[in-house]
């Protein structure tokens, strides 16, 4: 009975699953260089938790900049402890970057990240497929030379600005 119904199974199932995953960046690959990063200006609230908590605190420190017109620019992220050391816990910042001359929304500290020489991941993924995507290539790139993920990371995430395209996101490592 199955024979006859896997056809259907794979239309129903199986195409619109692998569509998903492709529309969202899925099949995109990830480049990894050295190269130089910065310099950055943020503001962010401290998080610590769960990694796969940090949209909240991220929606909150939209809310500010948004309360105080403020322009965001794109997402950042500075992690500053190991999830893989403590049980997928975090320490970090959470936030937007500013240009040089914009104001700290209320309630948000200011952080800066000089000008620096960088391994960088990038992938054009959806905000929840490319940090693994870009972690994981800079993981093995790493190891063929020896080398571990360190922290503290930069991720650096600019949407696209259309509901129907993946945005661009990186991930920066010092050298």
């Amino acid at each position: 009975m199955f024979k006859k119904q896997w056809p259907a199974f794979v239309l129903a199932f199986v195409l619109p699953l692998v569509a998903v995953f492709w529309w969202w960046g899925g099949f995109s690959p990830v480049s990894v260089s050295e190269t130089e990063a910065g310099p950055y200006r943020y503001a962010y609230l401290d998080y610590e938790g769960p990694i796969n908590n940090m949209r909240k605190p991220q929606r909150t420190v939209l809310e500010k900049f948004t309360e105080d017109k403020v322009a965001a620019g794109d997402t950042i992220n500075v992690i500053l402890s190991d999830p893989r050391a403590s049980h997928g816990k975090v320490r970090a910042h959470v936030g937007y970057t500013l240009s040089e001359t914009a104001p700290i929304p209320s309630g948000l500290k200011e952080g800066r990240i000089e000008a620096r020489p960088v391994y960088a991941a990038q992938v054009h993924a959806a905000v929840l497929l490319a940090p693994s995507k870009a972690y994981q290539a800079l993981a093995d790139t790493l190891e063929s030379q020896g080398k571990t993920l360190t922290m503290p990371a930069v991720e650096l995430y600019r949407p696209a600005g259309q509901s129907n395209r993946v945005g661009h996101f990186t991930l920066e490592m010092n050298r």
